[in-house]
């Protein structure tokens, strides 16, 4: 994994991050559309981190700080270059980035059916808060 370079994502990145969530992301998002993530690149720049493998896309993270909680979203690996570390990665950098804006605890969005992503959240050392759900209501129609 030694060549695998991490990096914020440029307003260039956009077309490519969305194509690439369609393969190696579970489910879809609302604000899985060029307009949202250019808003989120413009808003925040160093949010969305990408992992490169070989000049290629393999990975994304959002990492989100509104300036109070740290939150984690779109955890993608491309599946042909699973388990190679390249989420570890990208949370280490997400990571420290929380921690530079005084972040004190992150969270993640985790789609209860995602199996695969319960395993990998396990092994970072994030858990459940069962107590907790998660309420929802779309703005636009």
């Amino acid at each position: 994994m030694t060549d695998v370079r991490i990096r914020a994502a440029t307003p260039e990145d956009l077309d490519s991050v969305l194509a690439f969530w369609k393969v190696a992301a579970e489910g879809t998002s609302i604000s899985d559309d060029r307009a949202g993530v250019e808003r989120l690149v413009a808003r925040d720049p160093g949010a969305l981190i990408l992992a490169e493998l070989g000049g290629e896309l393999a990975g994304t993270v959002i990492a989100g700080f509104d300036g109070w909680r740290c939150h984690l979203y779109r955890l993608a690996v491309h599946p042909d270059h699973r388990r190679q570390g390249i989420a570890s990665a990208l949370l280490g950098a997400a990571e420290e980035r929380f921690v530079r804006l005084g972040g004190r605890r992150a969270d993640a969005m985790v789609l209860t059916r995602n199996e695969t992503a319960h395993r990998a959240w396990d092994a970072a050392g994030y858990g459940p808060e069962e107590q907790w759900r998660r309420w929802v209501k779309p703005l636009t129609g």
